[in-house]
């Protein structure tokens, strides 16, 4: 009798209209590639949590910014925790898995992250700019997000509702992405035109910005999963953390050429194995 493969749920929104990337390419190849392993079945966020008890885990991978299904997420996240069934990336995450709030963490902490505020009245907690960005404290994929001059970020704005996070505005160089698998470097990517945020190419960190990345790493304690670490160049040449994805990162395989890509499905696999072994899902 051959050995019964692992079962797993893989959540994505393949119709979700992300500016300039393509979810449902990034996860048709991923999945691709999985089923040589795991026995797999792709559904909706709202569709979770009814489907998740016939499988062995749950992966969640382009679900989408968690506010377009904020009700869904909180049953699946809800009942998850209640059946014990396993879910990657762990539930446990401190990055925007959980929200903002570590960007205020990290400020406190005197972490390499952009200053960040939890209220426009804490403006003089910040260094000094000619200009701010002000965004929903739940916001996702730059919604609500508001660039100000500094007379204008002292006072919440209409719909604010005083649930925003303020940060000054850094004219950065550019965006540069590490990508992790487990606590393990796989590649890093960055986008030289700072407007153009997804027109990413790859990038060769040096061992300054590998510490940078890994500090933030260490920090989440997450033993199993898939973590984007997004940061700045700022003015100074200093790196600065921008976000923390840890709950649903988007990949940008399709920046990768094949060998790097390989090795990051190989990687990802054999954590998937170990986080199914570790979790009691299957024995071996």
């Amino acid at each position: 009798m051959p050995a019964t493969r692992p079962r797993i749920l893989y959540v994505t929104d393949l119709a979700y209209p992300a500016r300039g990337r393509r979810y449902c390419d990034e996860d048709v190849f991923l999945t691709s590639r999985l089923r040589e392993e795991f026995d797999l079945a792709l559904c909706h966020p709202r569709d979770a949590a009814a489907l998740m008890d016939g499988f062995d885990a749950v992966m969640v991978r382009n679900s989408g910014p968690v506010l377009g299904y904020l009700d869904a997420y909180e049953e699946f996240r809800a009942r998850a925790l209640a059946t014990g069934t396993p879910v990657y990336n762990p539930l446990t995450g401190r990055g925007d898995m959980a929200g903002k709030q570590y960007l205020l963490d990290l400020t406190d902490a005197g972490l390499p992250v952009i200053p960040t505020v939890g209220r426009p009245e804490d403006l003089h907690r910040l260094p000094r700019a000619e200009r701010y960005v002000v965004k929903p404290r739940l916001g996702a994929d730059s919604h609500g997000l508001r660039i100000v001059p500094a007379a204008e970020a002292s006072a919440p704005a209409d719909g604010d509702d005083g649930d925003v996070l303020v940060q000054p505005y850094v004219d950065f160089a550019y965006e540069v992405s590490f990508y992790f698998v487990d606590q393990d470097f796989q590649y890093a990517l960055h986008a030289p035109d700072p407007a153009a945020r997804w027109r990413l190419e790859p990038y060769r960190p040096t061992s300054a910005d590998l510490d940078f990345a890994r500090r933030f790493v260490a920090w989440n304690t997450l033993e199993h999963g898939i973590q984007r670490v997004d940061a700045c160049r700022a003015p100074g040449g200093e790196l600065l953390l921008v976000e923390l994805e840890d709950l649903n990162p988007y990949l940008s395989l399709d920046a990768l050429d094949d060998a790097t890509r390989d090795v990051f499905v190989a990687a990802t696999t054999a954590s998937l194995h170990r986080f199914l072994r570790a979790s009691g899902a299957v024995r071996g």
